[in-house]
Parts: structure tokens; sequence; C-alpha cells
């Protein structure tokens, strides 16, 4: 790579580009890949800063195993490119009634003589429709052969750098005061989305960026569901409320999950609470390196299920995290859950939680928060206990 410095507005230094390049290639002369057809944002992030919600479109990079990388993306992207990442060969396709980006990536593929390679594609990713893998299959077939090779570079991105660390624990810290506003925000008669406003507005006020989901704020009958729904809501008298977020400082998520009480915490509600936060420590004493995810999840299911609300639990208990673009701040796989095997290592960020709805009271609790796994257990980036937070 000939570009000295690293661009204007990259996340990391070129040193850090050029090591994960490096690793990247590395992995794909061991697979016996010619090439890699990157489709994946969080592989053009992690391996050259770039930075776009172009993605929605046709969008791929071409990685030789020897050679530069060359993007081709929409003119949006062109100065983006420029700006973000460590890519100097940026090709554009223009939009018409006639456009076929695929055949445009393949005549790239040929320029850099991959003409009858063996090229992986990157087919797990919000970057690759349906539709665009059906036209680059049309394309290739009989110009070189594709194969999976969607965990090559996510992978890599599982175990965190010094340098990534250092965004996670500030996406972290931001999480905790996001929360906090959230709560102060919580009050009879406001409406729900006061809450998620105090969230987004405090993450920003703050120096982090907009996160790649938006944050569930669920309230009443409302908080056992798992996923934000439309509609701001009125909170009450007595409401419980599920927050649950992630924060984001340069693309990289930290995840936070507590419950808002407003006013009285019901017998029902108490003695969940109770049984949440001992599942909460269990899972958590049983994240260290050297063990498998399953050891978590075992965990979960074990202090839930004795407790009585084993039908209410989860069947997973968390997932990896990670820098993330739009639809979602889960950085997945792996997700945590039984019979996982994957082994933790030292630098990777998990976001354990735990979640009880009871089906016929509507009574919910959810707690949860990020940490880095460590060689004797865990660093966790929350300041705050796993306890009701009463507004």
């Amino acid at each position: 790579m000939s570009t000295a410095v690293a661009p204007p507005l990259a996340t990391f230094p070129l040193a850090e580009y050029e090591a994960r390049l490096e690793r990247t290639r590395a992995r794909m002369r061991e697979r016996g890949l010619d090439g890699l057809l990157l489709f994946a944002q969080e592989s053009l992030f992690y391996l050259t800063g770039y930075d776009t919600s172009g993605y929605v479109f046709f969008q791929c990079a071409v990685l030789p195993v020897d050679g530069p990388i060359t993007l081709l993306t929409r003119r949006p992207d062109l100065a983006q490119a420029r700006d973000t990442s460590t890519i100097e060969d940026v090709r554009i396709w223009y939009n018409a009634e006639d456009a076929n980006p695929a055949a445009e990536l393949r005549a790239i593929a040929a320029e850099k003589g991959l003409a009858g390679a063996r090229l992986g594609v990157e087919f797990a990713t919000y970057g690759l429709t349906a539709a665009n893998w059906r036209s680059v299959e049309t394309e290739f077939t009989g110009f070189a052969t594709l194969v999976d090779a969607s965990d090559l570079v996510r992978d890599q991105r599982l175990v965190k750098s010094p340098a990534e660390l250092v965004h996670v624990r500030e996406a972290g810290r931001l999480a905790d005061l996001a929360m906090e506003a959230a709560r102060a925000a919580a009050r009879p008669g406001k409406l729900s989305g006061d809450m998620a406003g105090a969230i987004l507005a405090t993450t920003l006020a703050h120096g982090g960026d907009l996160p790649s989901e938006q944050p569930i704020v669920n309230s009443g009958p409302r908080a056992v569901y798992g996923r934000g729904v439309l509609g701001a809501h009125p909170l009450e008298e007595n409401d419980q409320v599920l927050v649950e977020f992630g924060a984001s400082h340069r693309r990289y998520m930290a995840c936070i999950e507590r419950t808002v009480i407003l006013g009285h915490l019901s017998e029902e509600h108490a003695t969940m609470f109770k049984v949440v936060r001992a599942t909460m420590e269990a899972m958590i004493g049983a994240i260290r390196a050297g063990a498998p995810l399953s050891d978590i999840d075992a965990e979960h299911r074990r202090v839930l299920d004795a407790s009585g609300f084993g039908a209410d639990r989860y069947g997973a208990c968390g997932y990896s995290l990670g820098a993330t673009f739009a639809p979602t701040w889960m950085d997945v796989p792996p997700m945590i859950y039984s019979g996982n095997p994957l082994v933790m290592q030292p630098g990777m960020v998990l976001f354990p939680h735990a979640m009880l709805g009871a089906v016929d009271s509507r009574r919910a609790v959810g707690m949860g928060h990020t940490v880095i796994v460590t060689e004797t257990g865990c660093e966790q980036l929350s300041r705050l206990p796993f306890e009701p937070l009463f507004a």
C-alpha cells in the first residue's frame, strides 16, 4: 500500500489497517482463495476504515490475495471512501435502467487476473441481498469459482485490539450516562419517546455517535417484548419500563439493559428482580478465557429454571458486540446459547443479559451490560448495579 498516512477521517492509524489486511490475506492463502469479495460493511470498516450507509445498494470491494483492494460503489460515496478509508482505487457504477454493477464487478476481477480463480464471498451480511447475489452468481458463472467466506474477516473481528477497546470502553461510559438520563426522563404522564430521546441526546452530547439501531423503551404490558415497537406510549403511575440500547463510539457498541420502575415495586416484581440479579451474577461468573460460550447460558438456564421462571426465559442470553452498522447493534454470530462451543478469548466483547417476561401478569424484568473477556474473568463496563432503577 502506497499511502503514507491514514486518511483524514480514519478511526485508526495506518499500521492497524495494514496489519488487519495482512492477517486476512494469510487466512485467504490458508483456504486456497485467490481473492475475496467483500460485501459486509463491517468488514470494509475493519479492514480499511470505510464508513458509509451505501451498502444498502450494490457495493463490493475486491481484495486479491496479492495486490491492492478495489471498491465498487455509487457516486455519492466517492469522496467519503477517499476520506475515511485506505482504499485508493474506487470505481463508480451509475444508476440506469440497464445498470448491471455485478457485470462491472466481474470486469474488475478480470482486470486483476482473477478469471478462473477461487473467490471467497461474504454471504452472511445485510450488504448482499438475495437479488444482488443472483446477479453476481449469473455474471461469475463460468468465470470463477465462488465459495462462502462469510467468517473469514468476521472471526478476526471477534477479538478486539487495544486500540479498539479504547472505543468500546468509551461506549460503555456513554451507555451508563444515557441510562441515567433515561431514568431521569421517566415520569408519569411523559411519553416513552422522551426516554428514548434522552438516551440519544445524552450519547451525542458526550461525544458519541448515533447507534446502529433504535433504543428499546417498552412500558406497561409492552415491557415483555424483546424488540422495540412503533408509537410512543404514555408512562403511568407504578409503571415498569424495559430499557435496552447500544451506545456507540466510532461505530463500536456497548449495550446495556435495565428496568425502570415508576413508584411502587410489587412483590412479584421484587422476586423477579432478585432472580434476574442472581442470574446475571452467575452468568458473569462464568465468563473467562478458555471457557466455551455455552458455559454462560448454562448458568442462565440453571438459575432461572431452579427459580421457577424457566418458562419465561429466552433461548439465548446474549451476543457478541463490535463495530456495527444498521440495522442492528448485535455483531453476530456468535450468540450465547446452550451448546455453543466457541471458546472465549481475551479481548472478546460480549453482552450477556437476562430477560424475564411473565406472560400472565405482564410483569417484566431485564438486566444486562457489556463486558470484555479477560484471562481470569471479565471487565464489566457499567457501574450501574443489577437493581431496579427507580424514577
